[in-house]
């Protein structure tokens, strides 16, 4: 596959402000940078997947500070890809913003280390994005961007339109395993973190309960909550904190985990393509919606929150965007009155300004209120 055009804009903010993009492995972060942001106003470009670059950095950290007083660098952006591999490089930077006015943008495929190892050095004078797999508004005109091909493929540009998808993916799990959590000592034990992952990707889409994971995984309670914050840090998934502000009827405060992508969580647990009409079927739409959701928001409204509503007697709405809009995540062709209960037990609280089903429906319509959207046609919207 060429390269595809992402639709995350960042140059109005490095014209401001240096920057950290945080995303996971293979999502496309260097392709952005080299295909969208490499060009005139960009002085310098180290990429620290550089053997070489690496090793020298990793000896003398200065030498950024050098190269950027040899080329008499002020009032510029530069970038330096991967910087997770460097954290001490972290230092010359904070030097260099205050001394020579430098923005910069700092990639990486995993925030643990960074700020494990003095990313807050930084202060408020860097802001962080997050880059995502592919979403809608890149790729939803594409010919194999339908249901079943996503539950198959996901959305990782790498997995996208593989010929060998097994076997990368299989691939894709092991170098998480082995670069990411062995070598930053993320978890002394890999075969039991290994365990611990299928057992997570069991639950995805699902309310949080640890003693449960703990007692499916064979690991202690803090093991498993650890284990989770390692996997948000590495960016692998992600919590969706729960909406509480309903008083009519209770919520309940316990959140639901996401894997960042459907065929990373369908791998870990090696099961086929789910068929239509399965319980697996609903929960990866869910996380179709979720995935569109998240990055929508991240791409071009960060301050926002997405979350979700369930009540303690069990009426549930799969998202709620800050307290603008309410959204029910139904894999059905005829969206009926069951449908819409937790909707209209929510909208009884007279919160949110809109309340939504997203389904496969061909014709989006209204009913009581309530948009029913065919999830395309949803996506194009939120996009728009």
């Amino acid at each position: 596959m060429s390269f595809q055009r992402r639709n995350l804009n960042l140059l109005p903010i490095l014209q401001k402000k240096s920057m950290f993009l945080f995303g996971p492995r293979q999502t496309g972060k260097s392709s952005f940078i080299k295909h969208q942001l490499l060009g005139d106003d960009i002085a310098l470009f180290w990429t620290l997947l550089d053997g070489r670059l690496r090793m020298r950095i990793l000896a003398d950290p200065g030498i950024l500070r050098q190269e950027v007083e040899m080329k008499n660098l002020r009032d510029c952006t530069i970038i330096i890809d991967e910087i997770q591999k460097c954290p001490d490089l972290l230092d010359e930077i904070h030097f260099l913003i205050e001394d020579r006015n430098i923005r910069f943008l700092m990639t990486g495929s995993s925030a643990r280390k960074l700020k494990n190892t003095g990313v807050n050095l930084l202060g408020g004078r860097a802001t962080e994005r997050h880059f995502h797999p592919f979403n809608f508004a890149e790729i939803g005109k594409h010919p194999d961007y339908n249901l079943p091909f996503i539950f198959e493929h996901g959305l990782l540009p790498s997995m996208f339109l593989s010929e060998n998808l097994d076997e990368d993916l299989a691939a894709y799990i092991d170098t998480y395993l082995t670069e990411e959590i062995a070598a930053e000592g993320a978890a002394r034990n890999i075969p039991a973190f290994a365990r611990f992952l299928t057992t997570a990707a069991l639950t995805n889409s699902q309310l949080l309960n640890y003693t449960n994971i703990a007692n499916d995984a064979q690991l202690p309670v803090q093991t498993v909550r650890q284990w989770y914050d390692v996997l948000e840090s590495t960016l692998l998934g992600y919590q969706i904190p729960p909406f509480t502000k309903t008083k009519k009827r209770k919520a309940i405060s316990t959140a639901k985990f996401y894997f960042f992508d459907i065929a990373i969580a369908r791998s870990l647990r090696n099961i086929p393509v789910p068929a239509e009409g399965t319980t697996e079927a609903g929960e990866y739409f869910e996380q179709l919606v979720c995935m569109e959701l998240k990055t929508w928001i991240d791409y071009t409204r960060p301050r926002s929150k997405l979350t979700f509503w369930r009540s303690t007697s069990n009426m549930e709405v799969d998202f709620c965007v800050d307290e603008e809009i309410a959204i029910e995540v139904k894999l059905t062709m005829n969206v009926t009155e069951k449908h819409m209960k937790g909707l209209k037990a929510l909208r009884e609280e007279n919160i949110f300004k809109r309340y939504v089903v997203v389904c496969q429906e061909e014709h989006p319509r209204l009913v009581d209120g309530i948009e029913i959207l065919p999830w395309k046609y949803f996506f194009e919207q939120l996009w728009k």
